[in-house]
């Protein structure tokens, strides 16, 4: 099991430079662990992408029913006292924005403490450097097209 930041699980919806890479990553080890707002960060992201134009709206419903049924079998951290505690931590301790934090403190949250146990798939390198910091692995992601 992998847990799974927002920012990689999109490119499992949509195509970008990085899709093979994460897919790579998903074939590997396909149990993802993933916080309880990455379906709605992932939305978010894809609504975005409609609205800018660099999705078209068959694409965008296309990318969503992936997006579901990616959710139908992750493993997802709910919103627990302990998660937002962490997070008030990791905000004091890193240069991390509040949803960065609840991803991080919910990945710490799935490990039990023990974040060598969990690698953490992300494509943020300020969220990537945190959970390094915090005892994660976090595997390269090849960025070429």
């Amino acid at each position: 099991m992998r847990f799974w930041d927002s920012s990689a699980v999109l490119p499992l919806a949509v195509t970008e430079a990085t899709t093979d890479a994460i897919r790579a990553h998903a074939t590997q080890d396909p149990v993802m662990c993933v916080w309880w707002a990455t379906e709605l960060e992932c939305v978010s992201a894809l609504a975005r992408l409609e609205r800018e134009g660099a999705l078209t709206e068959t694409a965008a419903t296309e990318a969503l029913g992936r997006i579901d049924m990616l959710a139908e079998s992750w493993n997802e951290v709910q919103p627990v006292v302990a998660v937002r505690r962490t997070a008030r931590r990791l905000l004091r301790v890193h240069a991390l924005r509040a949803a960065d934090a609840l991803q991080l403190a919910a990945a710490l949250i799935a490990s039990e403490s023990q974040p060598a146990t969990l690698p953490l798939i992300t494509l943020d390198q300020r969220l990537a450097a945190a959970a390094r910091r915090e005892g994660f692995t976090v595997p390269a992601i090849d960025r070429a097209a």
